[in-house]
C-alpha cells in the first residue's frame, strides 16, 4: 500500500488489515520501547528520598511559623496564617529573602526561622548531591539516550534505511547515502561508534542506538516497524548477528529489502532460507572482481569507478598477468574462494599453508610462507602472481616483503583486515588489495543507490573489454576523471509531462533529448548508461535509440546537466526549443499575445 498515512490509520484502528499485517503488528517486541518512556519514573525513584526530606523540612517550617505567636503593629499578640507562612518559607528556602512579613518577627520566631534555614541548606545539599549522582548514573543516562533516540526515530517522515553495525563498512555507506540525500538509522553494540555519529559531518541528523542488533526488541526501537523504513542492512562483523537481523526482518517485515554480510557459506544458506535477502560475501566478490580484472582490465576499471560513488576518482587501469602460476599464502575462507576463482580462469595455483590438514590438496605446500624453502617449493621464483591472504595484517605485510625479495616482478594481491593498517599497505604498493569493508560498501551502494546501476553492473562484463574502454572514454570526455552524479529519470506523465506527445509520436530520439536547453547545438554533460524499456534494457545506448513512454534512463553526468534535463522534461517551452529550435513563449500572457499579434 503506497499511502503511509492510510497505512497508519489502518494499523491504528485495525480497519481493513490483512491477517499478515495484524500478526506483524502483534509480534514486534517493544520491551525496549517501554524503557524509553520510563525516564521520569527513574528520576522519581532515585530522587524520592531527597524530595521527601525537602518536603518534610518545608512542612515543619511552615507549621512552626503558624504555631509560634508573634506581635502585630500595635503590639498585640497574633499568629501567622498558613498562606503567609508558606509564602515566607518559599522565598526564604530558595535564598531570595524579601524580609519579615506581615509584621516584624519576635525573637522566638527568628530563632525558629534560623533553625529552618540551616535545615533547608542541609536538605538542598542532599537533594543537589543526589541529583548530580543521578546525572552520572549509567542507567539514567542510558534511559535518557534511549528516550531521545526513540523520539528522533518516531519523528522521521521520509524513507530511511536501518543499518545494523557501524564499522568501517557502515561509515563508508553512511557517507555515500548522505551525499545522495538518503536518511538512515544506526544500531551498534559499541557505544564509541554511536558517539562518533555526532562527530561525522553528515548533512542530516543520524539517530544512533547502542544496542544488540540480534535482539528483535532493539531492532523494533531502531525503526524496524516504522512505516518509512525501506530496508535493513546487516553489516556487523559477526555472521551469527547478521543472520539474526536478516531473520527478524524476514519474519517481522517480509516486504523490506534486506542486505546482509556473510563470510561463511553455511550462514549465507541459512539467511536465504528466510525470504530472498541479498547476501554479500567480500571474499567471493574479490575473487569475482579479480577474475574480471584478469580477463577485462577496462571493464574492472569502469566497475570499480561506478561503485565508488559520486566524487570517486577514476582508478588506474591494472594489468594483472593472464598466464602463469600463482602462489597463495593462507588457505582459509578467503584463500579457498580466491584459489577456486583463479583455477576457474585456467591458472595454476599453489597454496602454502602451515597446517598439515590442508595438505590433503596435492597442490598445497605444507610450511610457513616466510621460509625460503617453502616458497621455493611452491615455485614463487617463476610465478606471475602472489596472494597474501591470511587474517593477520602483520603476517600479510611480512609475506609480501619476503615474496618480493625472491621475485621482485611478481604481481601481488593482499588482504587488509584492519583500517589502521591502510598506510602500511599503501606504502607496500600492493597491486590488488582486498579491504572487505570497502568491497561490501561498494556492493551495497550499487544495489541501493539505484536498481538500474546494479543491473548495469551485472550485465556490463558480458559486453567485452573494448566496449568498456569506449564507454570510459565517453565518460571522461564528458565529465572528467571524477565520477559525477548518477541518477535515474522516468519518462512518465508525472516526471516528464512535457515529453509525452513527443514520445507518443514514435520518433523520439535519445540524442535529441540530450541537447542543452541553453544552446541546443551543444550536448549535455551527461552520458546515458542504460535505457530500460519494460524488461528489456540497452547498455550505453546511442543517440539513434527511439524512446517510448514510461522508459527509464540511468545517466552519469554533472549536476548542472541533471537540472537542465529536468527542465526539458517539465517545461513545454524548453522542450520545444530543445527538439525543434523554435522559441515558444513560456507564460500564458505571452502565448496569448503571440496568438493575437498580426502577422
Amino acid at each position: 500500500m503506497g499511502n503511509p498515512l492510510l497505512v497508519f490509520w489502518l494499523r491504528l484502528f485495525g480497519g481493513g488489515e490483512e491477517p499478515s499485517s495484524r500478526r506483524l503488528h502483534r509480534r514486534i517486541p517493544f520491551a525496549s520501547a517501554a524503557q524509553a518512556s520510563a525516564t521520569i519514573f527513574l528520576i522519581l525513584r532515585r530522587m524520592r528520598a531527597p524530595l521527601i526530606v525537602l518536603i518534610t523540612i518545608f512542612a515543619v517550617g511552615v507549621l512552626g511559623l503558624t504555631l509560634i505567636a508573634g506581635r502585630d503593629a500595635t503590639g498585640q499578640p497574633s499568629r501567622m496564617g498558613f498562606f503567609d507562612a508558606f509564602y515566607f518559607m518559599s522565598y526564604t528556602a530558595t535564598t531570595i529573602g524579601f524580609g519579615e512579613i506581615p509584621n516584624a518577627f519576635t525573637y522566638p520566631q527568628r530563632l525558629w526561622v534560623t533553625v529552618t534555614i540551616y535545615l533547608t541548606v542541609i536538605g538542598w545539599a542532599y537533594a543537589i548531591g543526589s541529583l548530580l549522582a543521578l546525572l552520572q548514573d549509567r542507567a539514567f543516562r542510558h534511559a535518557l539516550a534511549l528516550q531521545h533516540f526513540t523520539r528522533k526515530v518516531s519523528r522521521l517522515r521520509e524513507p530511511f534505511l536501518l543499518i545494523a553495525g557501524y564499522g568501517q563498512t557502515g561509515e563508508l555507506l553512511g557517507r555515500s547515502f548522505d551525499a545522495l540525500g538518503r536518511r538512515f538509522v544506526v544500531i551498534d553494540v559499541a557505544a564509541e561508534r554511536i558517539d562518533a555519529l555526532d562527530l561525522d559531518p553528515y548533512h542530516a541528523d543520524v539517530p544512533g542506538l547502542t544496542g544488540d542488533a540480534a535482539n528483535p526488541g532493539h531492532l523494533g526501537v531502531a525503526g524496524l516497524d516504522h512505516a518509512y523504513c525501506e530496508g535493513v542492512l546487516a553489516l556487523t562483523d559477526d555472521d551469527e548477528v547478521n543472520l539474526a537481523v536478516a531473520m527478524a526482518a524476514a519474519l517481522l517485515r517480509p516486504e523490506l529489502t534486506v542486505i546482509a554480510r556473510a563470510v561463511s557459506p553455511a550462514i549465507a544458506d541459512r539467511m536465504r532460507a528466510f525470504g530472498t535477502p541479498a547476501v554479500v560475501n567480500p571474499f567471493d566478490c574479490f575473487g569475482d572482481h579479480l577474475s574480471i580484472a584478469l580477463r577485462a582490465p577496462a571493464t574492472y576499471q569502469l566497475m570499480t569507478w561506478l561503485e565508488g560513488g559520486p566524487g570517486a576518482e577514476l582508478p588506474p587501469r591494472g594489468h594483472p598477468p593472464v598466464a602463469g602460476g600463482w602462489v597463495v599464502c593462507g588457505f582459509g575462507r578467503f584463500g579457498r574462494e580466491l584459489t577456486a576463482d583463479l583455477r576457474a580462469e585456467g591458472l595454476e595455483v599453489t597454496v602454502i599453508e602451515p597446517r598439515a590438514a590442508a595438505a590433503r590438496d596435492t597442490s598445497v605446500v605444507t610450511g610457513d610462507g616466510f621460509e625460503p624453502g617453502a616458497m621455493a617449493q611452491a615455485g614463487l621464483g617463476h610465478a606471475v602472481g602472489f596472494v597474501a591472504g591470511t587474517d593477520n595484517d602483520t603476517t600479510n605485510l611480512s609475506l609480501i616483503a619476503a615474496a618480493r625479495r625472491i621475485n621482485p616482478k611478481v604481481f601481488v594481491a593482499a588482504r587488509q583486515n584492519k583500517p589502521a593498517s591502510a598506510p602500511l599497505f599503501s606504502a607496500m604498493e600492493v597491486d590488488s588489495l582486498l579491504v572487505p569493508a570497502e568491497v561490501i560498501a561498494h556492493e551495497v551502494y550499487a544495489q541501493l543507490s539505484t536498481p538500474l546501476l546494479w543491473r548495469f553492473l551485472q550485465e556490463m562484463p558480458a559486453r567485452g573489454d573494448e566496449w568498456a574502454a569506449h564507454l570510459l572514454d565517453r565518460l571522461t570526455g564528458q565529465c572528467g576523471r571524477h565520477l559525477p552524479a548518477l541518477w535515474k529519470v522516468r519518462l512518465t506523465t508525472t516526471e516528464a509531462p512535457a515529453l509525452q506527445r513527443w514520445l507518443a509520436a514514435g520518433d523520439a530520439r535519445l540524442g535529441d533529448l540530450m541537447r542543452s536547453p541553453e544552446d541546443r547545438d551543444h550536448r549535455l554533460e551527461a552520458v546515458p548508461l542504460l535505457v530500460l524499456h519494460g524488461r528489456d534494457c540497452v547498455l550505453a545506448p546511442g543517440d539513434d535509440l527511439v524512446l517510448a513512454p514510461d522508459d527509464e534512463i540511468l545517466l552519469a553526468g554533472r549536476p548542472a546537466a541533471r537540472r537542465d534535463l529536468e527542465t526539458t522534461m517539465m517545461i513545454d517551452a524548453t522542450r520545444e526549443y530543445v527538439l525543434s529550435g523554435r522559441y515558444v513563449p513560456a507564460s500564458w500572457v505571452w502565448r496569448s499575445f503571440a496568438r493575437t499579434r498580426p502577422r
